[in-house]
């Protein structure tokens, strides 16, 4: 408990502290939901990176480079390389649009009730995805650096989430993450430049020289928190309790849920089935190799296609930008956010190459999502030690409330703005409901890995609202039965495709990729089915006009009506000739 008090409790307190500016500007749902559109593009910047840097940043990627390598390194490459995509395409448009949430937006441009409730569900599958993992991970590592119930820090993450929300909405979580966003930020570099340093110059080779994980070199602990069956080679022994060293039969073992196993040093290390160790045979190369299929090409375009158009698809990322001031604002935020991120994802792998060799154990247990914290303890048992462990926890929790704060957030507002309209009032209450369901799906997900609920959670999102929203913002022929049929046909296949998964299908090679990462396919899918819907079809007569909001820059709307007048009576003037052929078909469509 010595941790909880030293890292854990000072992030929770800050957070409800923070939490507290949030209450006197709140008076309305815009205010809960958007801050009133007052946020400047810097202090934004800051909270979208905060927000974004989740469970799967702090911790998750250098737990898949512990586990698969460093291919890994491509998931970062996909998180930040999606903001790119999103300030040329999305953030100004969306902001311009008006609307207070994605499902808002999509009845703004196409007037259509039916897809507005089918938005606000998918914002709920999108949410459910990517909190479950961050609570999982709260409980998961307060468990292993306090001894704490896993059940413990699942709750503590749901209740100081409710809480900061109910008490400030937007605004609070707004200040929360910007904060945090720093916070992490400083807890992420200087621990990994003093773990560097303290690890010395054998370890640092190891780290850059990889070689397989086949013995033990010390006595070591496992701790599985779930069963697992493991194939157990010759050679492999444990250590029992009264101190004496037993041979392990060779074949599989079960082991239970909740045992902790001592291997002696020498110990031969036991497999996990389907899984290589790390270090192994393609552990160093530049790709990803999903389901160990060897397409390692293939592998590293789906979870880049998934990562990329994704991000533009994240409802609660799209919520912030909402509550800049005009559109102009909001690319200016995009932009500012890929400076950062693009800093805070250049110190991932060092973990990643460093828990490779100091706690390559964690991948028989599954817990690789710990490595992070894992690290100061290997290098110095001794004060140092036990302070830096403190500064990664009260990071790594500083990343799952941040994200959790606009998760539930934009959970909340689909459930009580867009599908069962109510007041502030009813918000607030929803924020306690949505985390309590939360807390209750993540107890049970411990075995579940954090970088692969939220990389569904990424694939969902391209494979639904980024279709909807680069066709609803830059093609004007789209009409609401194509945009229907597209977002159904995108979250039935990526759901259905991950659905699959679970049931271990008998599927090989490049089909077994396409089934556990569908984006390649599900993608151009959704976009096709939204085309040719729309095709079929009319767009409505005003749709023109949607278009023209979502382009048209906030300071020359006011004006527009008048010049338009203008150019009705006058027939053609300077101004209608410096415009595009395209506007002035708007225009003459606006003022008949």
């Amino acid at each position: 408990m010595t941790v909880f008090a030293l890292a854990v409790a000072p992030v929770l307190l800050v957070t409800l502290l923070i939490g507290l500016r949030g209450v006197a500007a709140m008076r309305t749902t815009s205010d809960f939901l958007v801050a009133s559109r007052r946020v400047s593009p810097l202090l934004n910047s800051a909270a979208v990176s905060g927000e974004y840097l989740s469970a799967a940043s702090f911790l998750g990627v250098a737990g898949l480079v512990v586990k698969d390598g460093v291919g890994a390194l491509w998931y970062p490459v996909g998180f930040t390389a999606g903001y790119i995509a999103m300030l040329a395409l999305v953030a100004a448009p969306m902001r311009r649009s008006g609307a207070l949430t994605v499902p808002d937006f999509a009845e703004a441009r196409l007037a259509s009730p039916a897809l507005h409730r089918l938005a606000a569900v998918v914002v709920l599958v999108i949410g459910g995805l990517y909190l479950v993992p961050q609570f999982r991970t709260a409980g998961l590592v307060l468990s292993v650096v306090s001894g704490t119930p896993y059940w413990v820090g699942v709750v503590i993450a749901g209740v100081s989430v409710s809480v900061t929300l109910a008490l400030g909405g937007m605004r609070a979580a707004t200040y929360v993450q910007a904060f945090q966003f720093c916070f992490k930020l400083v807890l992420f570099i200087v621990p990994a430049i003093w773990l560097l340093l303290r690890a010395g110059a054998d370890v640092r080779h190891e780290a850059l020289h990889p070689v397989e994980f086949t013995h033990f070199e010390r006595d070591t602990s496992v701790v599985f928190r779930v069963p697992v069956t493991l194939d157990v080679p010759e050679g492999a022994a444990l250590r029992e309790p009264d101190g004496s060293v037993r041979p392990l039969p060779r074949g599989e073992w079960s082991v239970p849920g909740g045992r902790t196993v001592e291997f002696p040093a020498g110990s031969a290390v036991p497999a996990l089935p389907g899984e290589t160790a790390p270090g192994g045979p393609g552990w160093q190369w530049p790709l990803l190799d999903l389901a160990e299929t060897g397409y390692p090409m293939l592998s590293t375009l789906a979870v880049l296609v998934a990562t990329m158009l994704g991000t533009m698809g994240l409802p609660h990322v799209l919520m912030r930008f909402h509550t800049n001031p005009n559109g102009r604002a909001a690319r200016r935020t995009a932009a500012l956010t890929v400076v950062l991120l693009s800093v805070f994802y250049l110190f991932p792998g060092v973990y990643g190459l460093l828990g490779r060799v100091l706690v390559p154990q964690l991948y028989l247990s599954g817990t690789t999502d710990t490595a992070v914290v894992a690290l100061p303890a290997q290098v110095d048992t001794g004060p140092w030690g036990s302070f830096f462990t403190a500064l990664l926890t009260a990071g790594a929790f500083a990343a799952f409330l941040a994200t959790s704060l606009g998760l539930v957030l934009v959970v909340s507002g689909a459930i009580s703005h867009d599908l069962v309209p109510g007041g502030l009032r009813q918000l607030r209450g929803t924020v306690f409901a949505v985390a309590g369901a939360v807390v209750l799906l993540a107890l049970p997900a411990a075995r579940f890995d954090a970088g692969t609920l939220v990389t569904w959670g990424f694939t969902v999102a391209a494979s639904t609202f980024c279709p909807l929203l680069v066709l609803g913002i830059w093609w004007s022929r789209l009409t609401a039965t194509g945009a229907l049929a597209g977002v159904t046909v995108g979250l039935a296949v990526s759901t259905g495709a991950f659905t699959a998964t679970l049931f271990d299908p008998p599927v090989t090679g490049w089909s077994a990729i396409l089934l556990v990462q569908p984006a390649p396919w599900s993608v151009p899918l959704a976009f096709l089915t939204m085309i040719g819907a729309s095709l079929l079809g009319r767009p409505p007569t005003w749709a023109a006009a949607a278009m023209l909001r979502l382009h048209l820059p906030e300071e020359e709307r006011s004006s527009f009506l008048d010049r338009a007048s203008v150019v009705r009576d006058l027939g053609h003037s300077s101004w209608s000739a410096r415009r595009s052929s395209a506007v002035r078909r708007v225009t003459r469509r606006l003022v008949r």
